[in-house]
């Protein structure tokens, strides 16, 4: 584990301390707007210090990251946000096309006028994103869908597990240089809202596979740990 330092925090006067909840929401959130990238050290002295939090505080939300693999810890080095190897990277498709299938055909059976508008103006919300060209709400909006239709289907397994696959996406998008337009295509979650409308539970799980090859498809999903051949780079 890293160091800890004796010193506490510094606290800003009349600012309320973060729970270890809310920094663990805040990274998170930065992670699906892309504001933090994959290898960015995360100093518990200064997170404390933005956070208004203790060490303590800080170190039990970079935990709770570590365990969902969105964080890594090094010995005497401390916290970093996660680098998807191009393994993990198909491990992450692979267990979302078993998943997301499953949360559409649940989610068709239960739908309901309620759950429709919910991922209606959810997709509202994308089109206007995209309308501004806010990037970082698109970014977020389109991860946070399927976590919503997730949420909606009413399985608690598929929520926490999807919460979690979804967040790494978007650290292998980041590492491999998928680009947004391509990878998160506006008319797909629009078609995947008309099959659950219709109750048609196989068209959606179709059209969200076809969605995740697409994301994937636009991955340049090339290992970078191999030896470079620097002849060739500069001798040629």
């Amino acid at each position: 584990m890293p160091k800890t330092s004796s010193q506490p925090p510094i606290k800003k006067a009349g600012a309320t301390e973060s729970s270890s909840d809310e920094i663990y929401e805040r990274i998170y959130l930065a992670l699906l707007e892309h504001r933090l990238m994959p290898g960015t050290k995360l100093a518990e002295e200064r997170l404390a210090s933005i956070f208004n939090a203790s060490r303590a505080r800080v170190r039990e939300a970079l935990s709770r990251l570590e365990y969902e693999q969105i964080v890594e810890v090094f010995p005497k080095k401390g916290w970093f946000i996660a680098k998807p190897s191009v393994d993990q990277a198909c491990d992450v498709f692979e267990a979302r096309r078993v998943i997301e299938p499953a949360v559409m055909r649940r989610l068709a059976k239960g739908m309901n006028p309620e759950k429709l508008r919910a991922l209606r103006a959810h997709t509202q919300q994308e089109m206007e994103a995209r309308k501004a060209g806010d990037k970082r709400a698109v970014i977020r909006l389109s991860g946070e869908f399927h976590n919503l239709a997730a949420s909606l289907a009413g399985n608690s397994s598929f929520t926490r597990s999807l919460r979690e696959l979804s967040t790494l996406t978007c650290l292998v998008i980041l590492v491999y240089d998928a680009p947004i337009a391509t990878s998160c295509r506006a008319d797909e979650h629009e078609r995947i809202v008309t099959a659950l409308a219709n109750g048609d539970g196989e068209a959606a799980a179709q059209i969200m596979l076809e969605h995740l090859d697409h994301i994937e498809g636009s991955l340049k999903l090339q290992a970078t740990e191999e030896e470079v051949d620097l002849e060739a780079i500069f001798l040629r």
